[in-house]
């Protein structure tokens, strides 16, 4: 990971930060930390449970919105980008002429891991997610070819690990009906 120059900056200075670049940072303790860009079978993933997640929204009536890298304040100088959450109509109202940076916890977050996050998305966003109270955190993980559903119990989340054809179980969507080989198979360009 590159750092920029700025040596310090507050989750304000945060919010609007531009250095002119396209370049997307995550703040962690008041750092800026450059997200390498994603690999295309990454953004194939994430699109293609954005879909999904979108149509079980529309399926269930929910008053729900599902958005691809948007933020989530996880501590006072920190923030995340998320691959994918799920969040009210009210939070999103909130953010409507804002940074799109949650300070409330989403309903789910899902993260797709890439070679140079195994460690952030595995550790420290489970944690920070965990202090947050997301109450669901998926990690979504073509290196390994499973997918950890985490579940928020007493403060700390519970895994279930899915892999290949298994059906994903998840408290948000009680309905979903997808195996972790369709998630997969959707990130190939066959």
């Amino acid at each position: 990971m590159v750092s920029t120059p700025v040596t310090s900056i507050t989750f304000e200075e945060y919010l609007t930060y531009d250095d002119g670049s396209d370049f997307h940072y995550e703040l962690v303790d008041g750092k800026l930390e450059l997200m390498n860009p994603p690999t295309i079978e990454h953004f194939l993933i994430a699109k293609f449970l954005e879909r999904l997640l979108d149509a079980e929204i529309k399926r269930g009536n929910s008053t729900w919105l599902c958005f691809r890298e948007s933020g989530v304040r996880t501590g006072r100088n920190k923030s995340r980008l998320t691959d994918l959450c799920v969040v009210t109509l009210e939070q999103a109202r909130e953010l409507l002429n804002a940074s799109a940076v949650f300070e409330s916890p989403p309903l789910l977050i899902v993260e797709v891991v890439s070679p140079e996050s195994v460690k952030r998305d595995y550790r420290h966003k489970r944690s920070e997610y965990a202090a947050l109270e997301v109450p669901e955190y998926w990690i979504v993980d073509p290196l390994s070819a499973n997918i950890s559903v985490l579940l928020l119990e007493d403060g700390f989340y519970e895994e279930t690990v899915f892999t290949v054809n298994q059906q994903i179980i998840s408290r948000t969507f009680p309905e979903l009906a997808i195996a972790v080989d369709q998630v997969f198979t959707a990130g190939k360009l066959s």
